[in-house]
């Protein structure tokens, strides 16, 4: 396999986590997740853009918190497919549209309409081309419109980005016995950190994790997996930000790894 034909399997990655861990507990999870970044109390008479929706959970979310539409898309069919299933879940709203596309598609998202909260959590730095998506991103903003994005952060990662660069190819060349093998070293490298005694700690952190309703097991293979792949520096964010005429409203530094961002568009 070539490395530029080498792609991570997301979307079937959520077909498995909506398969097994979808409920109301997960949704509930994702909309507070989503209005607490956003400092909003509902999404009500505004249209939400959900880029790479990946299991659909943040759009049914944004739905769940009142947004008057919904326009999903991802480029993986898989992910497409599942977050339909989503949709059909919750009765097929006439308010959600779900798309295949690809955000470094110009000519798609030249068709897409402009929404009022453009969300990409986790999703712009597995394109490819993470700048040519962040301007894609941001002209699918209105005027007086919100960008959440989410990016994984070069400077917070342990050990350096360019060591999980290299795990994320190892990761995805192998076969399922070295995949089992990464992921049974990730959970005793860095949860156990070398130590058996470290054991209950680290049941008690899988069992715990709710994070944004997400399921341990599927965030750790999407995190060795990943791929294609690009760490980015939160003062490269900043410049382009500045560039852009946009302004950092909500900042959550390192958050798994990803740095959390929410913009708007400066007043001139």
């Amino acid at each position: 396999m070539r490395e530029k034909e080498m792609r991570f399997g997301f979307g079937r990655n959520w077909a498995d986590f909506v398969e097994k861990h979808y409920s109301e507990e997960t949704v509930a999870a994702s909309k507070a997740d989503l209005l607490g970044f956003l400092k909003l109390d509902h999404l009500n008479n505004r249209q939400f853009l959900d880029i790479g929706c990946g299991s659909g959970l943040s759009s049914l979310a944004a739905l769940k918190a009142g947004a008057t539409k919904v326009v999903s898309f991802d480029f993986d069919s898989n992910s497409v497919e599942t977050t339909r299933l989503l949709k059909r879940h919750l009765g097929n709203p006439s308010n959600w549209e779900v798309l295949q596309g690809s955000i470094l598609d110009d000519a798609f998202v030249a068709l897409l309409d402009t929404a009022d909260i453009v969300y990409a959590w986790g999703v712009l730095h597995h394109t490819g081309d993470v700048w040519h998506a962040l301007e894609n991103t941001k002209r699918l903003m209105k005027p007086d419109g919100l960008l959440f994005i989410a990016l994984y952060e070069y400077d917070v990662v342990t050990p350096s980005a360019e060591f999980w660069l290299d795990i994320k190819q190892k990761y995805n060349r192998g076969g399922w016995f070295t995949k089992r093998r990464y992921e049974i070293w990730y959970i005793w490298r860095f949860m156990m950190e070398g130590k058996f005694r470290n054991l209950p700690r680290a049941i008690h952190q899988i069992r715990s994790r709710k994070d944004r309703g997400m399921a341990f097991y599927n965030d750790l293979v999407d995190w060795l997996g990943g791929w294609p792949m690009e760490f980015v520096k939160f003062a490269d964010v900043k410049q382009w930000a500045e560039q852009n005429d946009l302004e950092i409203i909500n900042l959550n530094y390192g958050k798994i790894a990803n740095t959390e961002y929410l913009f708007k568009y400066a007043k001139s």
